[in-house]
């Protein structure tokens, strides 16, 4: 403080020196000693007031109960009118019209005419309204009578109004003459809606991109493509952007006349224009493509829609699936796509396929929350309730589990799929086979090897064979796992029919790469001792192993065999997928099981057609069977790499 008031004497004696008074300088000294000071004092608590709180929202309540609100919204209002013209003779209609406390203006009747009255009482109306004081018609309540009475088939009427606007001198725009060309192409007219088009262009009116898409309909509808295709061409050089029901327009057209490459090209291009197209143009072109029993464009649409989550109606639904049926393909890409009507049809036809009976004619009540619940996607839900129910012991239909193993291996739930196939195991559920070998690829994908044996063991006990080839297949993708345990699992899980000489070789590849020389060579005398014949690549397999274990003295004792049995031709009744799989495990460097790879997946993929045919069209893993389908069909077994 004394410092301070020195410094004041310092500035008071030197103030003609300075440009500002000292009184000022003062005031922040003291200013800034007060901030000072605050820094070092913590600053107290107010005293909390206690308010009455209770008394202040009575007083806003009373406040807000003098406020007036309007008690009918316009909604109200015009439904009012609509059920007036409805419910009402004309003469009631009219007496209860007066009495209406509203102000009459062209909205208004706009949209009460647009709520689709009678055509008798909607002219009634319209004419009454003209009447009223202060009221005149625009050229929206105008367009909506035409729309009307266009609707109606009155041709004649329609004209007529169209007339009056033009007495009145009523602002004719685009949208009338769209209308006006729309219902009289429709009842017939081409030639007239062609002359109103010209009449619309000679007026100086300029058409829009709606006007131009209904304009080229009406064209194409009445076999005018050459003048269609003008009119288009002529939209895009008065820069007006073709909209997604244009596109439609063209491609429906295309497609009626059998031309499903140019609408396919079509789809790709307006997508590339950044025009989406929606459910009711893929709902017309499915459509289209039943008519004509054209299946590649509907799947190429269908992957369309269930990577945009549209759906289909349920009548063209019900026609694309007995189209489907009728041509042999699989409609698994259907059922995705409409997942609730997929499920409704298969209740369906369980209750079409049934005895009669009150248990066999429909699901009981937890098969139903289960469909219920995988429309819904409420996956955790599913899992809850099935734990409950395998707690309680309660059994389910087989093909509602088979259900929530497909859409959880399809989600990627292995756990939820594995969860499924628990409820089966216990409850003595039997699923089909194809269910089994869709749980196993999924299992091998998320790498949970002990899992996939545990399936396996399942179902080779409900009586179902896995398939030599697939056997073999598996046990040398857990010998490259590092997993003997389960492939010695797997092996004894087999019958004796089922260990062919790829089932041995792929053991004894595993217990190689593993390190377990000795047992891969106990494994190789005991297919001996079974009487099993080694084939030569056998040989390769167990030499090759026998190197990388370092076991060179016996390297030499079976290299001699080898030659022996070369030198002797022993053959033995191999098929050729069998054969090429025993020689793409004798293949030692990475690079020569990449070379023999494809053709290794192409054979086996023969293999599996042969035996899953049937199963893989009727799960829709399969369509035509072409070299790519049968590779991606491997791969779903778990061969990703290929």
């Amino acid at each position: 403080m004394l410092a301070t008031r020195g410094t004041h004497r310092f500035f008071k004696k030197h103030q003609p020196f300075l440009g500002f008074p000292v009184k000022s300088f003062y005031w922040f000294s003291k200013t800034t000693i007060y901030h000072v000071h605050s820094f070092m004092q913590p600053k107290q608590k107010k005293p909390v007031r206690q308010v009455n709180r209770l008394a202040r929202k009575s007083t806003k309540f009373f406040q807000k109960q003098d406020i007036d609100l309007p008690k009918d919204f316009m909604r109200d209002t015009i439904t009012r009118i609509s059920h007036i013209l409805r419910f009402s003779t004309w003469d009631s209609a009219q007496e209860q019209l007066m009495k209406l406390t509203i102000k009459w203006d062209s909205y208004t009747v706009n949209q009460v005419l647009k709520t689709h009255p009678p055509m008798e009482k909607a002219w009634l109306f319209f004419s009454w309204t003209s009447k009223l004081k202060g009221f005149k018609h625009d050229q929206f309540t105008y367009t909506t009578m035409l729309d009307i009475f266009g609707e109606a088939g009155r041709i004649s009427s329609m004209k007529y109004v169209f007339e009056q606007m033009q007495d009145k001198g009523i602002k004719i725009d685009a949208v009338t003459y769209t209308s006006l060309l729309h219902w009289l192409s429709n009842h017939g007219y081409i030639d007239e809606s062609i002359k109103l088009w010209q009449d619309m262009k000679d007026k100086g009116c300029v058409p829009n991109v709606v006007s131009y898409t209904a304009y080229m309909k009406c064209l194409f509808d009445h076999n005018r493509v050459k003048e269609g295709a003008k009119i288009y061409k002529e939209m895009l050089q008065s820069g007006c952007s073709p909209n997604c029901h244009t596109y439609t327009v063209l491609m429906e057209h295309l497609a009626s006349s059998g031309q499903f490459d140019g609408v396919l090209e079509i789809f790709i291009k307006m997508q590339d224009a950044g025009v989406q197209p929606d459910k009711a143009t893929c709902n017309i072109l499915v459509e289209k493509c039943c008519k004509a029993g054209e299946t590649q464009a509907m799947m190429k649409i269908l992957h369309y829609m269930k990577e945009k989550f549209l759906v289909l109606r349920y009548s063209v639904y019900q026609e694309a699936f007995h189209m489907l049926k009728m041509a042999g393909v699989s409609d698994r890409l259907l059922r995705d796509v409409n997942r609730h009507l997929s499920m409704e049809k298969f209740n369906k036809d369980q209750v079409d396929e049934s005895d009669g009976t009150a248990e066999s004619s429909c699901f009981t009540l937890d098969d139903r929350m289960i469909l219920y619940l995988l429309n819904k996607q409420s996956l955790l839900a599913v899992d809850y309730l099935l734990d409950s129910m395998m707690n309680k012991r309660l059994k389910l239909d087989p093909a509602i589990v088979s259900a929530v193993v497909e859409v959880n291996c399809n989600r990627g739930r292995v756990n939820g799929a594995f969860l499924a196939f628990e409820v089966c195991v216990k409850l003595g559920i039997v699923i089909e086979r194809i269910t089994y070998l869709i749980m196993v690829g999924e299992l091998i994908r998320a790498n949970s090897f002990s899992r996939v044996v545990d399936v396996v063991e399942a179902m080779v006990a409900a009586g179902l064979s896995f398939g030599s080839e697939l056997s073999g297949l598996l046990i040398h993708r857990l010998g490259c796992a590092r997993e003997p345990t389960s492939a010695e699992k797997l092996f004894s899980i087999l019958t004796d029919q089922q260990k062919s000489i790829a089932v041995y070789t792929a053991l004894i590849n595993t217990y190689f790469t593993c390190g377990n020389a000795d047992k891969g060579l106990e494994i190789f005398e005991t297919m001996r001792k079974q009487g099993k014949n080694v084939a030569l690549s056998t040989y390769c397999v167990l030499l090759n192993g026998l190197e990388r274990n370092g076991l060179f003295d016996k390297v030499q004792c079976y290299r001699k065999e080898k030659k022996t049995f070369k030198s002797e031709s022993c053959s033995r009744e191999m098929s050729m997928e069998e054969t090429l799989l025993v020689h793409c495990l004798s293949c030692t460097r990475f690079t020569e099981v990449t070379k023999h790879r494809s053709t290794l997946c192409f054979l086996s993929c023969v293999r599996i057609y042969r035996s899953l045919s049937s199963e893989a069209v009727a799960a829709g893993m399969i369509g035509q069977m072409r070299l790519g389908s049968l590779i991606i069909l491997l791969q779903h077994y778990g061969l990703k790499e290929i």
